[in-house]
Protein backbone atom coordinates (compact mmCIF):
# COMPACT_ATOMS: atom_id res chain seq x y z
CA UNK A 1 0.00 0.00 0.00
CA UNK A 2 1.81 3.04 -0.62
CA UNK A 3 1.73 6.14 1.23
CA UNK A 4 -0.62 8.86 0.99
CA UNK A 5 0.91 12.81 0.81
CA UNK A 6 -0.36 15.16 2.62
CA UNK A 7 0.04 19.07 2.45
CA UNK A 8 -0.55 20.66 5.62
CA UNK A 9 -0.87 24.86 5.90
CA UNK A 10 -1.51 25.94 9.06
CA UNK A 11 0.18 28.49 11.32
CA UNK A 12 -0.27 26.71 14.43
CA UNK A 13 2.50 24.40 15.57
CA UNK A 14 1.07 22.33 18.07
CA UNK A 15 -1.94 21.65 16.01
CA UNK A 16 0.15 20.70 12.90
CA UNK A 17 2.09 18.75 14.94
CA UNK A 18 -0.62 16.88 16.22
CA UNK A 19 -2.05 16.27 12.80
CA UNK A 20 1.52 15.33 11.48
CA UNK A 21 1.75 12.25 14.26
CA UNK A 22 -2.10 11.56 14.41
CA UNK A 23 -2.04 10.83 10.24
CA UNK A 24 1.47 9.53 10.38
CA UNK A 25 0.33 6.89 12.50
CA UNK A 26 -2.53 6.19 9.69
CA UNK A 27 -0.12 5.97 6.89
CA UNK A 28 0.23 9.41 5.95
CA UNK A 29 2.85 11.22 5.60
CA UNK A 30 2.20 14.99 5.96
CA UNK A 31 4.31 17.68 5.15
CA UNK A 32 3.72 21.52 7.42
CA UNK A 33 4.02 24.97 5.62
CA UNK A 34 3.55 27.12 8.41
CA UNK A 35 2.11 30.64 6.09
CA UNK A 36 0.55 30.41 2.69
CA UNK A 37 3.57 31.62 0.90
CA UNK A 38 5.40 28.81 2.02
CA UNK A 39 2.80 26.14 1.61
CA UNK A 40 2.50 27.35 -2.23
CA UNK A 41 6.58 26.77 -2.60
CA UNK A 42 6.02 23.41 -0.99
CA UNK A 43 2.85 22.41 -3.33
CA UNK A 44 5.33 21.62 -6.37
CA UNK A 45 7.82 20.05 -4.15
CA UNK A 46 5.32 18.03 -1.68
CA UNK A 47 3.07 17.00 -5.02
CA UNK A 48 0.07 16.22 -2.26
CA UNK A 49 -2.82 14.30 -3.17
CA UNK A 50 -4.57 16.28 -0.87
CA UNK A 51 -4.09 19.73 0.92
CA UNK A 52 -5.37 20.78 4.50
CA UNK A 53 -5.16 24.15 4.43
CA UNK A 54 -6.25 26.82 7.56
CA UNK A 55 -7.99 30.02 6.85
CA UNK A 56 -6.72 32.32 8.67
CA UNK A 57 -3.28 32.27 8.31
CA UNK A 58 -0.16 35.04 8.22
CA UNK A 59 0.58 36.94 5.10
CA UNK A 60 -1.63 35.93 2.85
CA UNK A 61 -4.90 34.41 4.06
CA UNK A 62 -6.33 30.76 3.41
CA UNK A 63 -8.97 32.42 0.81
CA UNK A 64 -6.42 33.94 -1.29
CA UNK A 65 -4.17 30.41 -1.17
CA UNK A 66 -7.03 28.50 -2.35
CA UNK A 67 -7.33 30.44 -5.33
CA UNK A 68 -3.44 29.98 -5.96
CA UNK A 69 -3.84 26.51 -5.60
CA UNK A 70 -6.73 26.14 -8.02
CA UNK A 71 -4.91 28.67 -10.86
CA UNK A 72 -1.88 25.94 -10.76
CA UNK A 73 -3.83 22.82 -10.50
CA UNK A 74 -4.86 21.14 -14.17
CA UNK A 75 -8.09 19.83 -15.12
CA UNK A 76 -7.00 16.76 -14.96
CA UNK A 77 -5.08 17.04 -11.76
CA UNK A 78 -6.94 19.51 -9.14
CA UNK A 79 -5.66 19.23 -5.73
CA UNK A 80 -8.45 18.44 -3.36
CA UNK A 81 -8.11 21.07 -0.53
CA UNK A 82 -10.17 20.38 2.84
CA UNK A 83 -10.28 23.60 4.04
CA UNK A 84 -10.01 24.28 8.09
CA UNK A 85 -12.35 27.23 9.22
CA UNK A 86 -13.35 28.94 12.39
CA UNK A 87 -15.64 27.48 14.16
CA UNK A 88 -19.20 28.96 14.53
CA UNK A 89 -18.88 31.06 11.26
CA UNK A 90 -20.86 29.50 8.38
CA UNK A 91 -19.70 32.37 6.29
CA UNK A 92 -16.35 30.84 6.39
CA UNK A 93 -17.51 27.95 4.94
CA UNK A 94 -19.12 29.18 1.95
CA UNK A 95 -17.14 31.46 1.18
CA UNK A 96 -14.28 28.20 1.13
CA UNK A 97 -16.50 26.41 -0.89
CA UNK A 98 -17.53 29.11 -3.78
CA UNK A 99 -13.28 29.34 -4.03
CA UNK A 100 -12.76 25.81 -5.13
CA UNK A 101 -12.54 23.87 -1.48
CA UNK A 102 -13.61 20.09 -1.58
CA UNK A 103 -14.56 20.32 1.97
CA UNK A 104 -14.28 22.26 5.04
CA UNK A 105 -13.89 21.39 8.96
CA UNK A 106 -14.69 23.92 11.53
CA UNK A 107 -11.86 24.20 14.04
CA UNK A 108 -11.67 22.80 16.70
CA UNK A 109 -11.89 19.41 15.05
CA UNK A 110 -11.92 15.83 16.62
CA UNK A 111 -8.47 14.11 14.74
CA UNK A 112 -10.39 11.32 14.32
CA UNK A 113 -13.00 13.33 12.10
CA UNK A 114 -9.96 15.21 10.55
CA UNK A 115 -8.87 11.55 9.28
CA UNK A 116 -12.50 10.31 8.58
CA UNK A 117 -12.96 12.96 6.06
CA UNK A 118 -9.31 12.56 4.53
CA UNK A 119 -10.25 9.30 3.88
CA UNK A 120 -13.21 10.07 2.30
CA UNK A 121 -12.13 12.86 -0.12
CA UNK A 122 -9.28 10.54 -1.14
CA UNK A 123 -11.64 7.51 -1.54
CA UNK A 124 -13.83 9.57 -3.97
CA UNK A 125 -10.80 10.90 -5.76
CA UNK A 126 -9.50 7.64 -6.35
CA UNK A 127 -12.81 5.94 -7.38
CA UNK A 128 -14.02 8.70 -9.67
CA UNK A 129 -10.73 8.36 -11.49
CA UNK A 130 -10.45 4.08 -11.12
CA UNK A 131 -12.22 1.62 -13.98
CA UNK A 132 -15.11 1.36 -12.44
CA UNK A 133 -17.05 -1.97 -14.01
CA UNK A 134 -20.00 -0.55 -13.77
CA UNK A 135 -19.77 2.19 -16.14
CA UNK A 136 -21.05 1.82 -19.49
CA UNK A 137 -18.56 4.58 -21.45
CA UNK A 138 -16.72 7.26 -19.42
CA UNK A 139 -18.13 9.74 -21.22
CA UNK A 140 -21.61 11.50 -20.61
CA UNK A 141 -23.34 14.24 -23.44
CA UNK A 142 -26.38 15.89 -22.59
CA UNK A 143 -26.76 18.51 -25.66
CA UNK A 144 -23.54 20.74 -25.50
CA UNK A 145 -22.72 19.37 -21.91
CA UNK A 146 -19.73 16.53 -21.80
CA UNK A 147 -18.66 15.06 -18.42
CA UNK A 148 -15.40 12.66 -18.89
CA UNK A 149 -15.43 10.30 -16.10
CA UNK A 150 -11.80 8.83 -16.86
CA UNK A 151 -9.97 12.42 -17.56
CA UNK A 152 -11.85 13.87 -15.06
CA UNK A 153 -13.19 16.85 -17.19
CA UNK A 154 -16.65 18.73 -18.19
CA UNK A 155 -16.46 21.11 -20.96
CA UNK A 156 -19.80 23.27 -22.53
CA UNK A 157 -20.05 23.72 -26.07
CA UNK A 158 -16.13 22.59 -26.01
CA UNK A 159 -15.14 24.94 -23.51
CA UNK A 160 -13.93 23.58 -20.17
CA UNK A 161 -15.99 24.34 -17.22
CA UNK A 162 -14.14 24.61 -13.91
CA UNK A 163 -15.19 22.53 -10.98
CA UNK A 164 -13.77 21.37 -8.13
CA UNK A 165 -12.92 17.17 -7.17
CA UNK A 166 -15.90 17.41 -5.04
CA UNK A 167 -17.98 19.07 -7.65
CA UNK A 168 -16.86 16.80 -10.11
CA UNK A 169 -18.35 13.71 -8.10
CA UNK A 170 -21.08 15.32 -7.49
CA UNK A 171 -22.04 16.55 -11.14
CA UNK A 172 -21.12 12.81 -12.52
CA UNK A 173 -23.73 11.55 -9.74
CA UNK A 174 -26.62 13.60 -10.81
CA UNK A 175 -26.18 13.10 -14.16
CA UNK A 176 -25.84 9.11 -13.68
CA UNK A 177 -29.40 9.87 -12.35
CA UNK A 178 -30.87 11.97 -14.93
CA UNK A 179 -34.51 12.34 -14.46
CA UNK A 180 -34.57 11.56 -10.64
CA UNK A 181 -35.85 13.83 -7.87
CA UNK A 182 -32.95 13.63 -5.65
CA UNK A 183 -32.96 15.36 -1.87
CA UNK A 184 -29.54 16.67 -0.23
CA UNK A 185 -29.35 13.31 1.98
CA UNK A 186 -29.22 11.10 -1.77
CA UNK A 187 -27.05 13.31 -3.57
CA UNK A 188 -24.02 13.66 -0.49
CA UNK A 189 -24.96 10.13 -0.14
CA UNK A 190 -24.19 8.77 -3.60
CA UNK A 191 -20.79 10.78 -3.71
CA UNK A 192 -19.41 10.17 0.25
CA UNK A 193 -20.79 7.54 1.51
CA UNK A 194 -22.47 6.84 4.89
CA UNK A 195 -19.96 7.16 7.46
CA UNK A 196 -19.68 11.23 7.13
CA UNK A 197 -22.56 13.34 8.65
CA UNK A 198 -24.22 15.27 5.44
CA UNK A 199 -24.43 19.33 5.98
CA UNK A 200 -27.36 19.49 3.84
CA UNK A 201 -26.79 23.74 3.20
CA UNK A 202 -23.38 22.84 1.66
CA UNK A 203 -24.94 21.07 -1.10
CA UNK A 204 -26.35 23.72 -2.09
CA UNK A 205 -23.16 26.33 -2.22
CA UNK A 206 -21.58 23.44 -4.42
CA UNK A 207 -24.55 23.18 -6.77
CA UNK A 208 -24.46 27.25 -7.48
CA UNK A 209 -20.96 26.61 -8.26
CA UNK A 210 -22.14 24.07 -10.70
CA UNK A 211 -24.55 25.64 -12.05
CA UNK A 212 -22.23 28.99 -12.54
CA UNK A 213 -20.00 26.65 -14.53
CA UNK A 214 -22.55 24.66 -16.83
CA UNK A 215 -25.35 26.84 -17.48
CA UNK A 216 -25.91 29.31 -19.51
CA UNK A 217 -27.57 31.16 -17.23
CA UNK A 218 -27.36 30.41 -13.80
CA UNK A 219 -29.91 32.09 -11.87
CA UNK A 220 -32.37 30.91 -14.58
CA UNK A 221 -30.67 27.04 -15.06
CA UNK A 222 -31.65 24.07 -17.26
CA UNK A 223 -29.88 21.59 -16.50
CA UNK A 224 -29.62 21.07 -12.67
CA UNK A 225 -33.52 22.33 -11.14
CA UNK A 226 -34.68 23.31 -8.04
CA UNK A 227 -37.77 21.04 -6.67
CA UNK A 228 -39.06 22.96 -3.92
CA UNK A 229 -39.32 21.22 -0.38
CA UNK A 230 -37.51 18.19 -2.20
CA UNK A 231 -33.92 18.90 -3.40
CA UNK A 232 -32.53 18.65 -7.17
CA UNK A 233 -33.21 17.09 -10.82
CA UNK A 234 -30.71 16.71 -13.44
CA UNK A 235 -32.83 17.45 -16.41
CA UNK A 236 -32.64 14.82 -19.27
CA UNK A 237 -33.70 17.27 -21.97
CA UNK A 238 -31.00 18.19 -25.02
CA UNK A 239 -30.17 21.92 -25.29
Amino acid sequence: MTTAHLLMIEDDARLAQMVQEYLGQSGFAVAHAADGESGLEQLPLVQPELVILDLMLPGIDGLEVCRRIRSLSTAQARVPVLMLTAKGDPMDRVIGLELGADDYLPKPFEPRELLARVRAVLRRRAESGGNGGSRATPVMRFGSLEIDRDARTVTVADQPAELTSYQFDLLVAMAERAGRVLTRDQIMEAVRGRELEAFDRSIDVHIGRIRGAIEADSKNPKRILTVRGVGYVFAKQQD
